[in-house]
């Protein structure tokens, strides 16, 4: 694998910082958390819809 050494991921992030700057990373951090949770939630929407597809119709 490549990040067994946390002499690995200390250079991943000393890379991502010189690519995208001290300033951008935090920004990006906080959109890449809330396209999770939306997607996290849709995901489970889906899966509830699914369970249920009969909720909604009239009984006869």
């Amino acid at each position: 694998m490549f990040l067994r050494e946390p002499s690995h991921i200390l250079l991943l992030l000393l890379v991502l910082v010189v690519l995208f700057g001290a300033k951008r990373l935090p920004d990006s951090a906080r959109s890449l958390g809330k396209s999770m949770r939306i997607f996290k939630s849709e995901m489970k929407e889906m899966k509830d819809d699914s369970k249920d597809p009969e909720e909604g119709t009239p009984e006869k």
